[in-house]
């Protein structure tokens, strides 16, 4: 997230070939939306004016500037997407099922094999394993099957003109035409999602500024159609994000009894040695990795499975800030590489709540003096501390996870 179309568009470039030739993609074709109207089409003219004075400004090329901001279009379903939000919240092990399934596990050993070189050769160079590298590929575009076939700049355009994210855009779409004006490709071939992101690995043109490599030494960065460059580039990322060859990305384990759940967050780390003191024990039997500033996190609560990470994962998170995805991850290299899955049971009977029911927890924690922080229908740390406070209140287990049960026991609180 290329035919020979792109390959022989973007440059002068040979086309790759063999283990090191990237999956083929179209050149950009944005999905079809619904015509703007003629105020909308005046207003966006107005900000693509207004914007092509900044990046002038900002010193770009006058001619990559024109070229690609005269042919951007508004994009309205790009909109929709930014805006839309899933009835329900997804629980780890449904987000877990989809991302390291039977098949993306066969289909990754399938490419470990079929990359060999270039995933060794980023691997070696950057110190990240070639199953973590494998891994990312799988999660961000299903080894290259998927990246995405709306025009870059006309989504970060687009997010821009909405407003909704205008700097953040604003600043991704400078560092896109800076792409181009580089000679890392050209604007029509600039492709990946609707949210800016782009290739193989979906690097927003940012962090594809900052950390892409040239590893086939042709004189550009390719995340689209160079596996050597693909691979490098999501190691070098990785590296740079605090990568520790020495550590794991983490292990399962299993906690003792009377664990204090309100332990069980990112950002209370210690020493491996520290909670193995404590009673924290691979679930495999084995002795914990010596790991340090490591957490546990327990996903879903007490009935679920418990692990320890530390720095790597805190590098995957950097990648994608979400710890189901870390997790997943992690759990997909792990398998890649001939490991187990997840030994623990998931608590598979605990339905996921809709964003309203969490909108109606943390409103109801917030009433009853449980502080859960802002009604937002995000479960993050604010919330899970607000539920702990509850459980304890209630001489439940208070490991912040929220169910049904719990919703309705608030509710019925005078």
């Amino acid at each position: 997230m290329l035919a020979c179309a792109l390959l022989a568009g973007c440059a002068s470039r040979p086309p790759a070939s063999g283990a090191d030739a990237a999956q083929p993609a179209s050149p950009a074709a944005s999905p079809a939306a619904p015509a703007e109207t003629p105020e909308q089409a005046a207003r966006f003219n107005a900000w693509k004016q207004d914007f092509i004075r900044e990046a002038l400004a900002a010193g770009l090329p006058p001619a990559t500037v024109h070229s690609a901001m005269d042919a951007a279009r508004l994009q309205p379903q790009i909109v929709r997407l930014d805006r839309a939000q899933p009835e329900f919240t997804r629980t780890p092990w449904q987000y877990l099922d989809g991302a390291v399934s039977a098949q993306r596990i066969a289909q990754g050993r399938a490419k470990l094999r079929e990359a060999a070189a270039p995933l060794q050769s980023a691997s070696r160079r950057h110190g990240v394993p070639a199953e973590v590298i494998a891994a990312i590929w799988g999660m961000e575009s299903n080894y290259g099957s998927n990246f995405g076939n709306f025009s870059t700049v006309d989504a970060l355009a687009t997010l821009g003109f909405d407003g909704r994210r205008e700097a953040w855009a604003r600043k991704e779409l400078l560092a896109a035409l800076r792409i181009i004006a580089n000679g890392d490709i050209d604007a029509a071939h600039l492709i990946g999602s609707w949210a800016g992101a782009m290739g193989h690995t979906q690097f927003l043109p940012s962090v594809f500024l900052d950390y892409a490599v040239d590893a086939d030494g042709d004189g550009r960065r390719d995340i689209w159609g160079s596996l050597a460059d693909v691979t490098a580039s999501t190691a070098n990322y990785l590296s740079h994000s605090g990568w520790t060859a020495t550590e794991p990305w983490g292990v399962e384990v299993r906690l003792p009894a009377g664990f204090d759940h309100a332990r069980a967050e990112t950002s209370l780390r210690q020493d491996s040695t520290q909670w193995a003191a404590e009673g924290v024990q691979a679930a495999d039997g084995s002795p914990l990795p010596r790991m340090a500033g490591a957490s546990v996190i327990a996903p879903a609560g007490a009935r679920g499975p418990a692990f320890m990470v530390g720095a790597n994962f805190r590098a995957i998170l950097r990648y994608n800030n979400s710890v189901n995805y870390a997790l997943a991850v992690g759990l997909l290299s792990q398998q890649l590489a001939g490991g187990s899955g997840v030994r623990t049971a998931w608590p598979r009977d605990l339905a996921p709540l809709s964003r309203e029911q969490v909108r109606a927890m943390q409103a109801a924690l917030n009433q009853r003096g449980f502080a859960a922080g802002t009604v937002d229908g995000a479960l993050g740390p604010a919330t899970r501390a607000g539920l702990r406070q509850f459980q304890q209140s209630q001489g439940t287990v208070a490991d912040g996870y929220p169910t049904l049960e719990l919703l309705q026991k608030l509710q019925a609180l005078p």
